[in-house]
């Protein structure tokens, strides 16, 4: 069984459509045989692909160079740079989250419930893999060994398609993991990387119902929205990361400085980065946390009564208020109170994360219960809206939507049930 990057279409004739349906019949196919492996089995090949990732770190470092050099050369953001490179310490991160997926408890198969029906039907709700799961992603490459170890953990295969921004790594990436499938026995075909860049494919992808079973996009707002209009197939996804802090008056101001900094300036490219800060009126600290962020070299833009805080501060539009910035940039409010705050973040979070820094219990359980985002967090900042700091192992994506998951979404998003039911020969009346 072969055990690399798919070659380029054998036929230069072949269509996007024929592309993908070749590669999704494959990935469905080794599917079937990802159900005959044990748990010991599926956990035994993702810490051999770990290990190929790490034996492989010269050809992928290499082949990442060539990507950053490609995307300083087109003019990609600093945003998109930090999330294109790769050095030894994030290759070797990539690497681990692989074995600490291996480690998770293996979700297919556990019974989410049981029950009797009074006619002696024994009845069980059991956990099951969805099937083949297509992500489409960009500049991201982590999101390549991180996809392929849920979605293999899960029961699940995966046909992957990278953007062009990290080529080289994707590719480089996909031939050691596939390489540690098949050095420990398991299908490489469960995993795939589609060959080629044309656009098509991803319409392809798109409309491939019947073969695809769901859709994950990972990358900007202009992906996700085409994806989300354009698919036949269900699509688990967020649109933007607009996040919120909170300031609440009963915070303390030290750790509301180091909250709204972290939160902020740690990574700004980050889906979890905070996007807007909501200054109570009454909050002691409001000089301080202005002037903390704006010598760090964070650009903020405030309503009126932001701006009378420092002179630095620029005036927000009314865009500002629903703008994923993914940079040092950060729109900022006074708002009277918890109320005023919860009515701002319901009208303008786009239900990702939103966070709230307050001593006050009463007020930090009302904040939990009444901001209806897919991560709602106390005293804690934004940027630990992540997959692997939850403890899942790894992510494929954040899900905003009220249906199947939300929030990180890792082995048991990757999941639907069955129903299983053992009679003893019963019959409907």
């Amino acid at each position: 069984m072969t055990a690399a990057v798919h070659p380029l279409t054998e036929s230069a004739a072949e269509s996007a459509e024929a592309l993908v349906h070749r590669l999704a019949r494959a990935g469905r196919a080794a599917q079937r045989e990802l159900a005959g492996l044990t748990d010991g089995e599926k956990a035994a090949a993702l810490c051999s692909a770990a290990a190929a990732l790490r034996a492989a770190e010269p050809e992928i470092l290499a082949a990442n160079a060539l990507d950053v050099a490609a995307g300083e050369a087109n003019g990609l953001t600093g945003a998109m740079l930090d999330r294109l490179r790769l050095d030894p310490a994030r290759l070797a991160g990539i690497a681990d989250a692989v074995d600490q997926v291996a480690g998770l408890p293996d979700p297919v198969g556990q019974v989410i419930d049981r029950s009797m029906r009074p006619n002696g039907l024994a009845l069980s709700r059991v956990r099951v893999p969805i099937g083949l799961i297509g992500i489409i992603y960009e500049s991201r490459p982590n999101v390549t060994a991180d996809a392929a170890a849920l979605c293999l953990r899960s029961g699940n295969a995966a046909l992957l398609r990278g953007g062009s921004e990290a080529v080289h790594s994707n590719r480089a990436i996909m031939a050691a993991f596939a390489a540690g499938l098949a050095a420990a026995g398991a299908p490489a075909e469960a995993v795939q990387l589609v060959p080629t860049q044309d656009r098509a494919v991803v319409g392809a992808m798109l409309t491939a119902a019947g073969l695809i079973d769901m859709i994950v996009p990972r990358g900007g707002k202009s992906l996700v929205a085409r994806v989300q209009a354009d698919a036949r197939v269900p699509v688990l996804a967020h649109l933007d990361g607009i996040c919120h802090t909170y300031l609440h008056a009963a915070a303390d101001p030290a750790m509301a400085r180091e909250i709204a900094l972290n939160a902020k300036m740690r990574r700004t490219g980050i889906c979890g980065s905070m996007e807007t800060l909501l200054l109570d009126a009454a909050f002691p600290g409001s000089h301080g946390v202005v002037a903390a962020l704006l010598d760090a070299g964070c650009e903020l833009r405030g309503d009126a009564r932001a701006q009378a805080l420092d002179p630095r501060i620029k005036p927000a539009s009314a865009n500002d208020w629903d703008t994923e910035y993914l940079d040092a940039i950060l729109s900022v409010a006074v708002v009277d109170g918890l109320d005023a705050a919860l009515a701002h973040i319901a009208a303008h979070s786009s239900a990702h994360t939103d966070a709230i820094v307050t001593a006050d219990s009463q007020v930090a359980e009302r904040f939990l219960n009444q901001v209806d985002s897919a991560i709602v967090m106390v005293n804690a900042s934004t940027q630990f809206a992540d997959g692997g700091e939850f403890g899942l192992g790894a992510e494929i994506g954040i899900a905003t939507g009220r249906l199947h998951a939300r929030g990180p979404v890792a082995l048991e998003g990757l999941t639907t049930y069955k129903w299983q039911v053992r009679g003893t020969g019963q019959t409907r009346p």
